[in-house]
């Protein structure tokens, strides 16, 4: 650009303060639209792949931004979910929010394959996602940030009958058993039976019990003979399913 690097510096000082790009990272800029300049921020989708690959990073939106890729309208996602193999601090900008939340990378880089992704195509181009299977698990393992055990709930609802069933059993074997076992639970409830029957070895091997609900709050034992047990997937129904219809 025939700059030096004082001059460059300089002139993106000049454009961030008169709004016409963002600072997302250091040394990561995001070019401001004027249909963008109400919301502070383009649409995270249209700059998280480069954003990653920036930062040498392999990554996935998943949980409440995929639902809604795949069908769960009511799922308006207030935050925007990135799976990675790594801690990364998450931030604000714009009327975004952007969350990082890691996943051991041995697991990670055994699911994050392009057979069980799908994207987001935008109109700078495309951003990883995943696919149905993995978004289900996903919001499984990380129930707490789906809106709870009703909010996943509502996914499995949803479109739980799209996931494969193979697919399922092979995926499910690099997250943790409690979390596939809740997930076989409501697939059971919402009678999305074959891929009911995909989970059932991982608690049929369970040797514990565990809540169906982990954010409630720890059960002392003599008040856990008040809830009912669901042997097959080994849990304890501290919490109602109860989704919006």
């Amino acid at each position: 650009m025939g700059l030096t690097k004082a001059g460059l510096d300089a002139a993106l000082v000049r454009l961030g303060k008169r709004g016409r790009i963002v600072n997302v990272h250091r040394g990561f800029y995001v070019v401001m639209r004027p249909e963008d300049m109400a919301y502070g921020i383009p649409d995270p989708a249209q700059w998280i792949g480069p954003l990653m690959a920036y930062l040498d990073l392999d990554y996935r939106v998943s949980l409440l931004r995929a639902a809604a890729l795949h069908g769960a309208s009511h799922q308006a996602a207030m935050v925007f979910q990135v799976i990675v193999p790594r801690q990364l601090r998450s931030f604000e900008i714009g009327r975004s929010r952007i969350q990082f939340l890691t996943q051991r990378a041995e697991d990670f880089f055994s699911v994050n394959h392009a057979d069980f992704l799908t994207t987001i195509k935008t109109r700078a181009g495309f951003a990883k996602a995943a696919g149905v299977e993995l978004t289900l698990l996903d919001a499984a393992r990380y129930s707490d940030k789906a809106g709870g055990i009703n909010g996943v709930a509502q996914l499995v609802m949803t479109f739980g009958d799209r996931a494969r069933s193979g697919r399922l059993s092979q995926l499910a074997a690099h997250y943790e058993t409690p979390c596939v076992r809740r997930l076989g639970f409501l697939f059971e409830h919402f009678h999305h039976d074959k891929q009911a029957r995909a989970l059932e070895s991982f608690a049929a091997e369970a040797k514990t019990t565990v809540l169906l609900d982990p954010a409630a709050k720890p059960v002392i034992a003599s008040l856990a003979e008040d809830f009912e047990k669901n042997v097959k997937w080994k849990l304890l129904l501290n919490q109602e399913v109860d989704i919006d219809l």
